[in-house]
């Protein structure tokens, strides 16, 4: 049964999806966003301000695009965040809101943050791009600093939200610290552990929901918890709670439409963007000790 129940859900998820390369933003060293280069970010179609934006995603999207702009004097830490699609989505399916927020952060970060999707099935290619990235002289011998140099977060839904721990074990065989991984109605692939979060992942949060034929994970333990923060595992229910999912083919929204409801989900969009900025706006108090600490003593 076991095997049928699997066969069946891949059979689904073809079904389902259909099946690209978004424009990246530089990494860069922690800065103002007045340093940022404004004409790449200009370049990005922002969901929050893009017309042709589907009524469902802005829906989905209404919250966080709803949050106060960055101020221009504000400090951001340098980062790479890293989202993958569920499924077989291509990376630049814009009918999905892994994609479109990943454009709203390059929008609100500008090129201070790199900010990239991958499909799920694209593990080699985000962890060369990745190594490429924090390979800052181009020696391909990754020095301490070079290694801790950027915040990595990973987010990912379904499928995606499954590889975004697999990545962060590659990362960690080559030492490489994350800050936060998200996971979205985690749904495990063929011999991947969507469960346990390795040690290499300061922090971690889980949120899913339990109905449709690919249910969420609704357990993620640390491997070491003194070394990783289970922010929680948060069950989403929707009976009675109507979520616009009209940006997905009819079947999806026939057979499956809880595994959607979650993805489109305002309130998700809106915690996961208060997460980003926890970690990337450097606060009044932490600039003040940064200069009090750098200060010659008297």
């Amino acid at each position: 049964m076991g095997k049928v129940h699997t066969l069946a859900v891949v059979l689904l998820i073809l079904a389902l999806h259909c099946p690209s390369q978004l424009g990246i933003a530089q990494a860069r060293d922690v800065s103002s966003v007045a340093g940022v280069d404004h004409r790449l970010a200009g370049s990005i179609a922002d969901p929050c301000q893009d017309p042709s934006t589907h009524s469902a995603l802005k829906e989905a999207l209404r919250l966080v695009c709803s949050r106060a702009r960055v101020d221009a004097a504000r400090r951001i830490r340098k980062a790479i965040i890293l989202g993958f699609v569920g499924g077989f989505v291509k990376r630049d399916d814009i009918k999905h809101p892994e994609v479109l927020f990943a454009n709203y952060l390059k929008s609100r970060y500008g090129s201070a943050v790199h900010v990239e999707i991958f499909g799920n099935h694209e593990g080699k290619r985000a962890i060369d791009e990745t190594l490429l990235l924090l390979d800052a002289d181009k020696d391909r011998c990754f020095t301490a600093a070079e290694k801790e140099q950027v915040k990595i977060i990973l987010y990912g839904h379904s499928w995606g939200a499954s590889q975004a721990l697999v990545f962060a074990r590659e990362l960690q065989r080559r030492g490489i610290a994350v800050a936060l991984t998200i996971q979205i109605d985690s749904v495990k692939k063929f011999g991947q552990d969507n469960r346990t979060v390795p040690a290499n992942v300061a922090k971690a949060v889980n949120v899913y929901q339990r109905k449709g034929l690919t249910p969420g994970q609704p357990l993620i333990v640390p491997v070491d918890s003194a070394r990783t923060e289970i922010l929680g595992n948060f069950q989403m229910k929707y009976e009675g709670h109507q979520v616009n999912c009209d940006n997905y083919r009819w079947l999806s929204r026939v057979l499956n439409k809880p595994h959607h409801q979650i993805e489109n989900d305002p309130q998700i969009w809106d915690q996961i963007a208060s997460l980003v900025d926890s970690e990337l706006l450097i606060t009044e108090a932490e600039t003040q000790a940064a200069s009090s600490s750098a200060s010659p003593a008297p």
